[in-house]
């Protein structure tokens, strides 16, 4: 038997740049309240939104989606012909093929990079994070461009009380490069499909082709069981990724979790038992719940305001339809 030879990468990786894109047009509360019946006030007591951000025609996924990439390139001090692979997550490219992600490497110009999106819905960056690291290390990239776009207001029904004032729009990517220390730890990932229902995009699109009143369809969400596995289980899936990346929640010194709603995160981090130390993301009470855009974005936030400073450690986790979730350590670049 022939033996084969096998690609051999960088001993470790680590995020060497991030990025972000947020659409121009603000959506206050006061906009949403009327077609759901409901107040600025209960909105805010719920999930702890005030306004959020809705793209304009202008700014598809393609287009946010590179306006994040050349900042997470220039962060990272990398050009784009480096770039060996693209990696999206997404829910909202509204193509079922080709990926954006083929376009998104053409307008920056990678050189011919593998391109592919992936479908894990709010825990689509964290899941694009470890491949990246895997890829990095396993020698099949030398760097990996990772991004977490969406255009949720596409798939909003704005008459729906339980789902309106959630969703929102985004961007936010990050390189993945080698690395002389560990700077991603151990991804911890999975999902559990018999919550299948438990947030997903309403109808079939052969349902709504075949509807007397053509239309997009909308994602709908049962928020009370949603909201009980999030802040419970989740908690088990970050203590895990802790463990696994050899630290202890006295050595963390950023925690960004997926911005699905304040409550949730306030839940993991009693749960968790994080000391008062560590500094908590909470983009969600401007942006609103951008799905896989949202850890990106928050992270990237919290770098520009000085919150999270290059070298800290930080815990990703993010959770979402599926009900998949994936959580890693990493290295604030």
């Amino acid at each position: 038997m022939t033996a084969l030879k096998t690609a051999s990468g960088a001993q470790h990786a680590a995020l060497l740049g991030v990025g972000s894109y947020r659409p121009s047009r603000v959506v206050p509360n006061a906009e949403i309240v009327e077609a759901i019946d409901s107040s600025d006030e209960w909105i805010q007591q719920r999930s702890g939104i005030k306004q959020r951000r809705w793209a304009t025609p202008e700014e598809t996924v393609r287009m946010m989606a590179v306006e994040a990439s050349r900042k997470a390139l220039d962060a990272a001090g990398i050009d784009a012909r480096q770039i060996e692979c693209v990696i999206v997550a997404t829910v909202s490219h509204m193509l079922q093929t080709p990926a954006v992600a083929t376009l998104v490497a053409h307008d920056l110009g990678t050189d011919n990079a593998a391109a592919f999106d992936i479908s894990a819905a709010c825990a689509g960056f964290c899941h694009g994070v470890g491949m990246a690291a895997d890829l990095v290390r396993g020698g099949s990239a030398g760097h990996v461009l990772v991004i977490g776009v969406e255009r949720l207001s596409d798939l909003t029904d704005v008459g729906d009380r339980g789902t309106a004032f959630i969703f929102a729009d985004g961007a936010g990517a990050a390189v993945v490069g080698p690395s002389e220390t560990p700077g991603i730890g151990p991804v911890v990932w999975g999902s559990q499909g018999e919550h299948f229902d438990h947030i997903r995009q309403r109808e079939d699109w052969r349902d709504v082709i075949a509807s007397e009143k053509p239309r997009m369809p909308h994602l709908v969400m049962l928020g009370n069981p949603v909201f009980r596995w999030a802040a419970y289980a989740m908690a088990k899936v970050g203590q895990e990724a802790l463990d696994r990346a050899g630290i202890t929640a006295d050595q963390l010194d950023v925690f960004v979790p997926h911005q699905a709603n304040m409550r949730i995160i306030d839940a993991l981090a009693r749960s968790m038992k994080l000391p008062a130390t560590v500094k908590i993301a909470r983009d969600i009470a401007e942006m609103g719940n951008t799905s896989a855009a949202s850890v990106p974005l928050a992270l990237d936030r919290m770098i520009a305001e000085g919150q999270a400073r290059s070298g800290e450690t930080a815990l990703l986790i993010a959770f979402g339809a599926g009900l998949a979730y994936a959580a890693q350590v990493v290295t604030v670049p």
